[in-house]
């Protein structure tokens, strides 16, 4: 039977979990019901719930039983999509009927991803092992941010990955619409930014409507960022008056930061402004805009003599001095509009009025320094999913650790945190893969316990949770093997698979670094079809470490070695055949090179390496192709053992 697993698998852990004996056997005659409040979300979610229990067991069910149904989803108001609402839930389940109450139907629409995530199978059909869960969020702001400016992401990529931030109770979606590549919202009022800033790959008003609603019958806030006043290239294409230098501008392929920016000392700007997030607000519900106010390194202003003499007559020292003027005077408009502002963390000065929110990307002191000024503050720092970081690394980052040096008022104002997802390096077909499952572990780090998230089986149950995202159409896992299909040209993927399974893109930025990429850049390599925390070096590491206390693994030790050992010589005729393979040849050679030293060092334990062996092995840490070969410190290991 499969029940004691699944309890050790929730994703994220819930607050209270009692198990009690039997279970609730999922059958053909399996009914729902809805009592309590009105509105049409939960209806909509007990229709979705329907549909992915259908597909998972394979049985025709109902919805809208009578007093005996199997299920019954009791909740008192519909709640608002707005922060701190309630979204606890409590689920008992016993073998004749299973309850979920909540007071909001967001508590309900939380809780039946914890019930998909219970349901279980055994020799005898499916179920549902009996159960009382309470919970709730730890945090109110728990989010992923998806950068669509840089490299535009269409409909169904938004879509799928709405789905996998219900399915593990994130609540807000911040989408990055401008930067200095793209402008990606329809205006009808300044029309010329999307047709001149866009390439003509932008969101019309129906579907950014359509994205909001999508959203919002799943719980989750939908957060629009227009990167001001730096970040602005996309503008300055067609409204070049707004720039603080003269023209003409050309749409942008170059990533990184550049220089045009908004001119702050006109009149006309903050009246253009204006006119805009008013369009903006009639879009986008929430009481919060992303003023992005991040990376303007200034240099337009200091070269501009109208800008230095504003400052002067104004006693500005610094650039941040006159950014700071330019973003209270854009606080005032979006109050105005009813609208709350967030913006990074360069955002935060003395002078800035506490009503903004600062999101924390650089580092923790402008969490802290916030929180201590009074102002909310959300933590994206150590949440970057895009620097192809381990999942550990992620979840061990608290946004509110124990030994923080605030005061228990000043920490209420930390409000959560945000994975973010910028699209330099990514497209359509890999975006998934770098924020799934990753992004699960960061969203238990926002609703569980900070006492409940240890690593113990974390890897298991992001294992569990990947094959749920996939269920819903995400693509992490698929598109793995085709894109190796592609790389291999038609031939068996399986050498290149066992090479890859054992690399990781490099992590941080060394990527851009190690190699120029712009925004049209192909992504069809081999470190494209890589992944983060690769699961092949996971493995083997456990494996080692599992040799380490019982040798009698040898024979399944070596086993793999071999296989390695020899997996070059057979991805040698697929790279002579394909070209773009040709980039890691040398790290195919090098893992055929450590996997023959581990096999020696198995045969001869303790016996020390040569200086051949010495130099394979500081050879084969060193990245080709943006790509690292993750398993050396575990044949490194294994060569230690005596």
């Amino acid at each position: 039977m499969l029940r004691p697993l699944h309890f050790n698998v929730l994703l994220p852990k819930p607050v209270s979990v009692n198990l009690k004996p039997g279970s609730l056997k999922i059958a053909a005659g399996f009914s729902f019901r809805i009592e309590g409040g009105t509105g049409d979300r939960v209806a909509k979610a007990a229709l979705r719930f329907q549909k992915r229990l259908a597909d998972k067991t394979g049985l025709f069910l109902e919805l809208g039983g009578s007093s005996e149904s199997s299920l019954v989803l009791r909740y008192e108001r519909v709640g608002e999509l707005s922060l701190h609402e309630n979204e606890s839930y409590t689920l008992d389940v016993t073998p004749h009927q299973a309850v979920l109450s909540a007071e909001t139907d967001l508590g309900i629409l939380r809780g039946l991803e914890t019930l998909l995530q219970l349901v279980s199978a055994d020799q005898e059909g499916y179920f549902i092992p009996a159960v009382e869960i309470g919970d709730e969020p730890r945090f109110p702001w728990r989010g992923l941010m998806i950068d669509s400016a840089r490299r535009f992401q269409p409909m169904d990529v938004l879509k799928r990955n709405l789905d996998g931030m219900a399915a593990v109770k994130l609540n807000v979606f911040h989408w990055h619409l401008t930067d200095d590549q793209g402008f990606r919202v329809e205006s009808m009022v300044f029309p010329r930014l999307h047709e001149m800033g866009s390439n003509g790959e932008y969101y019309t008003q129906e579907q950014i409507r359509e994205i909001v609603a999508y959203a919002a019958d799943r719980g989750i806030r939908v957060i629009p960022e227009f990167d001001v006043p730096g970040h602005a290239a996309s503008w300055a294409i067609g409204y070049p008056e707004l720039a603080s230098a003269p023209g003409p501008f050309s749409r942008e392929i170059n990533i990184g930061v550049l220089d045009t920016v908004l001119d702050p000392v006109k009149e006309s700007t903050y009246l253009f402004l204006e006119k805009f997030f008013s369009e903006m607000a009639t879009l986008f519900p929430d009481e919060y805009i992303h003023i992005g106010g991040d990376e303007n390194n200034g240099e337009q202003w200091l070269a501009n003599p109208e800008i230095t003499q504003f400052m002067e007559k104004h006693d500005f020292k610094t650039v941040l001095d006159l950014q700071c003027h330019f973003n209270k005077k854009l606080l005032d408009i979006l109050t105005k509009l009813g609208k709350k502002m967030i913006g990074w963390d360069e955002i935060l000065t003395p002078a800035l009025p506490s009503t903004a929110v600062i999101q924390s990307w650089s580092g923790r002191d402008s969490l802290i320094q916030g929180a201590k000024q009074g102002h909310k503050t959300i933590l994206s720092n150590g949440y970057y999913i895009d620097l192809c970081q381990p999942a550990e690394y992620h979840y061990m980052n608290d946004p509110l650790p124990a030994d923080l040096e605030l005061t228990e008022e000043e920490s209420k104002y930390i409000l959560g945190g945000e994975a973010t997802m910028w699209s330099e390096v990514v497209s359509p077909e890999t975006i998934d893969s770098r924020i799934w499952p990753r992004t699960a572990a960061i969203s238990e780090r926002l609703w569980s316990r900070r006492e409940d998230c240890t690593v113990e089986n974390l890897h298991e149950r992001l294992d569990v949770i990947s094959l749920a995202l996939e269920e819903l159409g995400l693509t992490h896992e698929k598109n793995y093997p085709q894109m190796l299909r592609r790389l291999c040209g038609g031939a068996d993927i399986t050498p290149l698979q066992n090479l890859l399974d054992l690399c990781e893109p490099v992590q941080g930025y060394e990527r851009v670094t190690q190699r120029l990429h712009t925004a049209v850049s192909p992504l069809t390599r081999a470190v494209d079809a890589a992944r983060p925390d690769a699961r092949g070096a996971r493995e083997f590491r456990n494996l080692v470490a599992l040799y380490q206390k019982e040798r009698k693994i040898r024979t399944q030790l070596e086993a793999r070695l071999r296989l390695w050992a020899d997996n070059h010589a057979a991805l040698v005729s697929i790279i002579n055949r394909s070209p773009i393979l040709r980039e890691v040849s040398t790290l195919s050679l090098d893992l055929s090179r450590v996997a023959t030293i581990a096999l020696d060092a198995i045969e001869s334990p303790g016996k020390p390496l040569n200086e051949q062996q010495k130099a394979a092995l500081e050879e084969a840490k060193k990245p080709r192709a943006q790509l690292q070969l993750v398993i050396v410190s575990s044949i490194e290991d294994l060569v230690r053992l005596r």
